[in-house]
């Protein structure tokens, strides 16, 4: 399918690799850079959510999202692994569950008066997960650093279903990224790991819009995740 994001805010934290590793499947590595394993909290609009070559479909092609991730390593090859991608379309969550990511319903909402941008999300589970943030673009595009490609230059992803580990691959043109100063109210994202990045302040960047083509789940590994 293809899906454009709009608005896209990235979110980065390094932390201790113990502190995540016992959250991934076995099968697949922390992906470290200098030393430190990284979560990332990316949320965005998703517009004009599409199958190929198809017009989209009424209540299906619009939505808000945010991901929670990290990075690993399959085989030689870098991606992410998420560990809940939170959306405002229950129908989108019906369907995902089936396959193969963790699709949860989450109350969220994006508000801009100019060029400043007030984001809320609400998950409530066994412990409420909750992100309140304002933000402000504060510059036209950079030319990325290492560490910033690092971390947002990803076109693999695995997720587990049903004791099988799953890749999707995606494919869109590099980010162009913009400074942004950020104010976070309030963040208990990642109960696992919420002593680490509470209060911390993150590597932040934000970018326009991007287009995107997702292609369809391939199997790595057939029952056999422990």
């Amino acid at each position: 399918m293809t899906q454009i994001w709009q608005d896209v805010l990235f979110l980065h934290w390094p932390i201790s690799p113990s502190e995540i590793e016992p959250y991934i499947p076995q099968e697949l590595q922390l992906d470290l850079y200098n030393n430190k394993a990284w979560l990332s909290v990316v949320l965005f609009k998703v517009k004009g959510q599409r199958l190929r070559f198809l017009p989209p479909f009424p209540g299906m092609d619009s939505y808000l999202q945010l991901n929670v991730r990290t990075y690993v390593t399959y085989n030689g090859m870098k991606g992410i692994y998420f560990f809940n991608l939170d959306v405002t379309n229950r129908f989108i969550v019906q369907i995902a569950t089936k396959g193969s990511l963790s699709y949860r319903h989450s109350k969220i909402s994006l508000k801009q008066r100019g060029n400043n941008f007030s984001f809320t999300s609400l998950y409530h589970g066994a412990l409420d997960e909750r992100l309140q943030i304002s933000y402000q673009p504060i510059s036209s595009a950079i030319i990325s650093s290492t560490l910033e490609k690092w971390l947002v230059e990803r076109y693999h992803s695995w997720s587990t279903w049903k004791n099988s580990l799953l890749r999707i691959d995606i494919s869109h043109t590099p980010w162009q990224l913009q400074r942004v100063s950020i104010n976070i109210t309030s963040n208990t994202l990642a109960p696992f790991v919420k002593e680490t990045i509470q209060g911390i302040h993150p590597i932040a960047h934000y970018s326009k819009n991007k287009k995107a083509r997702i292609f369809s789940p391939i199997l790595e590994m057939k029952n056999q995740l422990r």
